[in-house]
């Protein structure tokens, strides 16, 4: 079984300044970080710096155009791939991040549901096209209200993936159950990290001004001018939506804006702690406090 090191926690949490304290001669570390993917979004996602990247491997990042789509099948089969070309390089493969979506099919696998039809995505995605988001979620709500249910709004590829389940199979994709059980072809040792309500929300308010002071603002920018639209699955997320709402209302300064970033970056934080909380086999730790305990489980496995 492949040995692999998993450890994820909300946003704010401290997972970056953790993996600098590594050994970087041991580790290389897979982003599960859903925006960390694209190539330019770099303030926003609070992705490593250069000289970061330089001193521990890091794989899973800068892969896809903003405006492509890069699904949770994409993320495990290439998080697989590097996992296995980390362990042959006799290093140590660490999967970090805080796309819970991703952390949890990793770890119990993705569900069997039917493989992509090209003609039936055509046809759905034309449908989103002519008839918006809007309609799609109503769809959605009558086929499969317990994905509608599951699904956030802004996710608009899963969204249309149910939908096109829906088409292909007649079966809701939500009837594809998911295994809540570890994987046996891995053997991890899964990290959650955590932080007392209030000290989160500090770090997170922290985090989104250092944002805007490193240059946010400029990076939007900088985006929109290369082509950048609110219908990318790139600027989708927290810290880049908002600067398109604010910009389509008219009534965002920037300081409106980084207010809503801290609001819904809270609001994310406290969905993802949710979620983690139901994953198998984890060990919750502080990231300052525990730090000798997490050394000694990524080093040692020791229990």
């Amino acid at each position: 079984m492949n040995r692999v090191i998993i450890i994820f926690g909300p946003t704010g949490v401290g997972k970056t300044a953790l993996i600098d304290n590594m050994d970087n001669d041991k580790v290389e570390i897979i982003s599960a970080d859903s925006l960390q993917v694209y190539r330019g979004l770099d303030i926003g996602t609070a992705k490593p710096t250069k000289e970061q990247l330089k001193e521990i491997p890091h794989h899973l990042i800068n892969i896809c155009h903003p405006g492509e789509s890069f699904t949770v099948g994409m993320f495990v089969k290439m998080a697989d791939c590097a996992v296995r070309s980390i362990l042959s390089a006799g290093r140590l493969p660490v999967i970090s991040g805080g796309t819970a979506y991703y952390i949890k099919h990793y770890i119990t696998g993705l569900p069997r549901a039917p493989k992509a039809d090209l003609a039936v995505r055509k046809k759905i995605k034309q449908l989103y096209l002519q008839q918006g988001i809007e309609y799609c979620i109503k769809k959605l709500q009558q086929v499969d209200p317990v994905s509608a249910a599951r699904i956030n709004d802004n996710d608009t590829y899963r969204i249309l993936r149910a939908l096109e389940v829906y088409e292909i199979s007649g079966d809701p994709l939500s009837s594809f159950k998911v295994s809540e059980s570890i994987r046996n072809d891995i053997d991890p040792v899964i990290i959650g990290l955590y932080r007392e309500k209030a000290e989160l929300h500090s770090r997170i308010d922290e985090r989104v001004d250092k944002m805007f002071k490193q240059g946010l603002p400029d990076e939007i920018k900088s985006l929109v001018c290369s082509g950048a639209v609110p219908e990318w699955p790139g600027m989708k997320g927290i810290g880049y939506r908002e600067f398109f709402s604010g910009a389509a209302s008219g009534e965002y300064s920037y300081r409106d804006i980084a207010e809503l970033i801290k609001k819904n970056s809270k609001a994310y934080a406290k969905r993802q702690l949710t979620f983690f909380k139901s994953l198998p086999g984890v060990i919750w730790l502080h990231p300052e406090t525990d730090k000798e305990r997490i050394n000694q489980l990524i080093l040692n496995k020791s229990s």
